[in-house]
């Protein structure tokens, strides 16, 4: 595999997505047609951010967090990024709090095992891209993540993250160095 070359986007347009009406159709059918149809994205997306084994934990935390909200949102694609949204704000709260556990513990943690839904969501010739990806800052890591395996364009990474569109151009910048030189072998 060539280290600088971009792993393949979702394809949104060959899963068929039940068309969801928000504002007529009932909660549950609603969240569960959501679920059905973006429930492997979403983990795979967590899986991504480093969710690690509380991924499925993340991502039903998620569409709980949703159903209980769905009086707010306006449209399935709102819908959409609201989960994308609190899955990114539960990993960033998942690995801040790894963080301050590894700090006051004082000891090194080994890594830990990849669990075999990580085996199962990413690719072998994804995995030194993955482990790569998981040495950037947090931002970077997670804008990269959003653009080239969500696909997902500046303004919506943006609304995701709760940044500008010109932090977002930054941060994919910024990362893609890094990681071209890490990939390369020129960054170790």
């Amino acid at each position: 595999m060539n280290p600088t070359a971009r792993p393949t986007p979702v394809d949104h347009e060959a899963c068929p997505v039940p068309e969801v009406d928000v504002r007529t159709e009932d909660r549950d059918t609603a969240v569960a047609a959501l679920f059905a149809t973006h429930h492997a994205g979403l983990l795979r997306l967590a899986v991504l951010l480093g969710a690690g084994a509380d991924a499925e934990d993340l991502v039903a935390e998620a569409f709980y967090q949703l159903q209980r909200r769905w009086h707010k949102v306006k449209d399935k694609d709102a819908a959409i990024g609201y989960l994308r949204g609190v899955i990114l704000n539960l990993a960033r709260m998942r690995l801040r709090h790894l963080r301050v556990v590894r700090r006051h513990a004082q000891t090194t943690m080994e890594s830990t095992e990849e669990s075999a839904e990580q085996h199962a969501l990413l690719r072998d010739e994804h995995r030194h891209v993955v482990d790569a990806l998981r040495t950037l800052p947090a931002r970077q890591h997670q804008v990269l993540v959003l653009r080239y395996w969500l696909d997902l364009s500046e303004a919506e990474i943006a609304r995701t993250m709760g940044i500008s569109p010109g932090s977002v151009k930054s941060h994919a910048s910024r990362g893609m160095a890094k990681l071209s030189r890490i990939l390369t072998g020129g960054d170790r």
